[in-house]
């Protein structure tokens, strides 16, 4: 559809964009710059941002481009389990065959992380999505889950990432332990009205063309209808290029995307 419409070699707005491909805004690289810190001095990071933030595009570029001879990826989206569900879930990510039996499970993760970290020297990074969606008893056994020798090393790294509520759950005195514990916290800001619009020039000229196809007030109205959040932005801009093929357009205006917003019912 609009694809040929605008002579456009692939949708510059997918999702499944090639992680070289990325958009490097200000609140990417600072995220990077948190993850980097982790893999470093390893232990407990948390990253909160709303849907669409870009938190799952952060972490998915953490995973492929670490080095997988020396840090071993463990990513759990799935935060809505029972507190022995998700102890299975870990074994397995681990590569062990789950036990049936809580205490096992607990002793089964806590040898492979240490045989991982003080014999192969691999450091395994636990990535665990939607962390809101977990009872509090998951995020309270966390901290006794990850306590190594009478919590005095951290042969570990975890990231926790998830949407604001998870400060709520935080904040509850039976979390304080686990708060205690988080050495980095970043938020995701989206991006600014300026990159915004970078953005969406630089992705068009990449999938081929060479037009001014947004004119300067559809981008700052995409920038305001989406907050400045990548998923929006991405929802909103190629509605905008489905309406103007559908009216045989070449140019998205401010009023173009304010009618694609009511379409998509954002």
């Amino acid at each position: 559809m609009f694809k040929q419409h605008f002579g456009l070699k692939f949708n510059p707005f997918n999702k499944e964009i090639p992680i070289d491909k990325l958009f490097e805004s200000r609140d990417m690289k600072e995220l990077d710059s948190r993850l980097k810190y982790m893999l470093d001095t390893r232990g407990i990071g948390l990253i909160v941002g709303e849907p669409g933030s870009g938190k799952s595009t952060g972490l998915r570029k953490l995973v492929e481009n670490v080095n997988h001879s020396l840090y071993k990826p463990c990513y759990l989206p799935l935060t809505t389990l029972t507190v022995k569900d998700f102890y299975q879930a870990m074994a397995s990510l681990l590569g062990e065959t789950p036990s049936h039996r809580k205490v096992k499970l607990f002793e089964q993760i806590q040898s492979c992380i240490q045989t991982l970290y003080y014999e192969q020297r691999v450091t395994p990074v636990f990535i665990i999505d939607e962390i809101h969606m977990a009872p509090t008893a998951i995020l309270d056994d966390l901290r006794l889950l990850f306590n190594f020798k009478v919590d005095s090393a951290n042969p570990f790294v975890m990231i926790l990432s998830g949407q604001p509520p998870i400060r709520n759950k935080l904040a509850l005195n039976t979390c304080y332990p686990l708060r205690q514990r988080i050495t980095m916290r970043y938020s995701m800001q989206g991006l600014s009205a300026e990159e915004t619009a970078e953005y969406c020039t630089s992705m068009m000229k990449a999938a081929g063309c060479m037009n001014e196809v947004f004119s300067a007030s559809a981008l700052a109205a995409i920038h305001t209808v989406s907050g400045g959040f990548p998923r929006g932005i991405n929802n909103i801009a190629i509605a905008s290029l489905m309406y103007c093929t559908q009216k045989k357009l070449m140019q998205v205006d401010e009023e173009i995307v304010y009618q694609a917003n009511i379409e998509i019912g954002i």
